[in-house]
């Protein structure tokens, strides 16, 4: 794992060389523009522009809405997971219904999702399309998890459920690089001006 000189004089370590340089390689990767300007104008139309884009990126909150909602998701399927691995049998109802719960918000967390990615630069396009398409792959799976749940296959709804878990964890990194490292999120420029003065 290599540092940086700042990160060594703190005592910070650093991220693995392999996580960042793949991250980096990911924002250059131009073999992704040809699905990006493909697909861009579609989803520009059906959650990018006028009151619905706005209310979708969190215009309306200050903040970007995407965060919030992919924590309600996320949070009920690892709800399901905790059920899953320590509840015992009489949790299985109670998981299953949190997976269902997961299916029913992963699609508004996947229109802010889109909102915010219309309105970022093309490096981040890039990440952000294998972002969506991890998380779509998550989704999938967990959908599998909740049709064999519900055919009273337990074991089997609990490896897909452990399958989208590490899947949905690749595209939370990418999804956290974008917000975080990227700035891709919608924020009032009144945070910018009232912060400048306060010590």
């Amino acid at each position: 794992m290599d540092a940086t000189p700042e990160q060594m004089q703190s005592g910070t370590p650093g991220a693995p060389s392999w996580l960042v340089d793949g991250t980096l390689a990911l924002e250059e990767a131009r073999v992704l523009d040809g699905p990006v300007h493909a697909i861009e104008p579609v989803i520009r139309n059906a959650f990018g522009t006028g009151a619905r884009g706005a209310v979708l990126r969190g215009d309306w909150l200050g903040h970007a809405l995407h965060p919030v909602v992919t924590d309600l998701t996320l949070g009920v399927w690892t709800s399901a997971t905790l059920l899953d691995l320590l509840g015992g049998t009489e949790a299985r109802r109670s998981a299953q219904l949190l997976v269902g719960a997961g299916l029913v918000t992963a699609g508004p967390t996947a229109w802010t999702g889109w909102a915010q990615w219309v309105e970022s630069g093309p490096r981040e396009k890039r990440v952000g399309l294998v972002h969506a398409v991890t998380n779509g792959a998550a989704i999938g799976a967990y959908a599998a998890s909740w049709v064999s749940r519900r055919r009273g296959r337990h074991g089997r709804g609990v490896g897909w459920a452990l399958a989208g878990a590490a899947v949905s964890s690749v595209g939370g990194y990418l999804g956290g690089h974008l917000v975080t490292t990227r700035r891709v999120a919608t924020h009032d420029p009144g945070y910018d001006t009232r912060s400048a003065g306060v010590s």
